[in-house]
């Protein structure tokens, strides 16, 4: 396999988690409207990516591939308690 296939097969991997994380970011400040509205989303992306690779990394390993419909339903699930956590801390 190219460099150019590896990165391909690499980002496709990782595409779920960076689209949740986007999506939850993006709109939180849309449905809490208390607290710092915009500040932090860039740290709240990266952290929510990084939940989301983990949790699809992780099924990689404990399923033997990709594309499990429960490894799909933890990444939402991490990305969704690292977003509650990150709020959380903002609050305060």
């Amino acid at each position: 396999m190219d460099l150019l296939s590896l990165s391909v097969h690499a980002f496709n991997f990782i595409a779920p988690a960076l689209g949740v994380a986007a999506w939850i970011t993006l709109v939180y400040p849309l449905i809490w409207r208390h607290g710092r509205r915009w500040q932090g989303w860039k740290k709240q992306f990266v952290l929510n990516s990084l939940a989301g690779a983990l949790m699809l990394l992780l099924g990689l390993l404990v399923f033997g591939q990709d594309g499990k419909m429960i490894t799909y339903t933890a990444m939402v699930l991490a990305c969704a308690s690292s977003q509650w956590l990150l709020t959380r801390e903002m609050q305060a």
